[in-house]
């Protein structure tokens, strides 16, 4: 592909040559920017860049990229606010955080806040594409459904709204990813495995305890009993299930 950077900081295309989408890049080393510059525009994604979180508010907003990729220590908004706000805005659009902090709780927070994917500094560039690669291939995919019920319940996948008895329930976008998956294979035992790499998009991860702490919280927000749930059972040795 061939591109011109222009005077505020995005890789513009030239006429004629083809585009698979904008990917915004929030990142505050200008090496590290030019390096995922490059490397997104050889694969014909148009770049745009912001070293600063107004800066990333604001063109997230407007340009309307098809994936974030995010470093979480940044100038006036931290990588965690921007986190959350791009998902309030707009959940369907993936955000691959990027960072030198390999903790699993923070892994696990950023998941929670509606992170798909989580990549440690330093990393491979090959590795890094493929999986926001893969993070935009699996949202295509999978476009949401308008609505679904069960007992008590009314959920709105594309308003991201969720009501029981009639009164608006919290779920984060993390939450309602994990519940459009078990709506779509209901009545079907899932993994903890299958689960971490269907809804969060990876093959490994350190721990299923990521699984078991989501469906405690959707168990708490929509089962009339927690304690015994009559709907995101568990089955034991084998994984989960999701009964109407």
């Amino acid at each position: 592909m061939i591109s011109r950077e222009s005077s505020t900081g995005e890789s513009a295309l030239l006429p004629g040559v083809h585009d698979l989408g904008t990917i915004l890049v929030v990142e505050d080393d200008p090496r590290m920017q030019q390096v995922l510059q490059r490397m997104f525009s050889a694969e014909q994604y148009e770049v745009i860049k912001a070293e600063d979180g107004r800066t990333a508010l604001e063109l997230f907003r407007t340009k309307k990229p098809i994936a974030v990729v995010l470093d979480l220590i940044l100038p006036n908004v931290s990588g965690r606010e921007l986190c959350q706000s791009f998902k309030s805005t707009a959940p369907e659009t993936p955000v691959i955080i990027v960072s030198a902090i390999s903790e699993v709780v923070d892994k696990v927070l950023l998941l929670e806040l509606g992170a798909d994917d989580y990549v440690t500094k330093p990393f491979s560039p090959r590795e890094l594409m493929a999986r926001v690669q893969a993070a935009i291939r699996r949202r295509r995919k999978t476009p949401l459904a308008d609505s679904y019920r069960f007992a008590e319940c009314e959920i709105d996948f594309k308003k991201m709204t969720a009501t029981r008895k009639g009164t608006a329930v919290a779920l984060t976008s993390h939450e309602f990813r994990l519940l459009k998956f078990f709506t779509d294979h209901a009545e079907r035992v899932l993994s903890r495995e299958e689960l971490l790499n269907e809804v969060w998009g990876y093959n490994c991860y350190p721990t299923t305890r990521t699984v078991d702490n989501q469906i405690l919280k959707l168990r708490q927000k929509l089962e009339s009993d927690p304690a015994n749930p009559t709907h995101f059972l568990t089955i034991y040795g084998a994984g989960y299930k999701f009964i109407p």
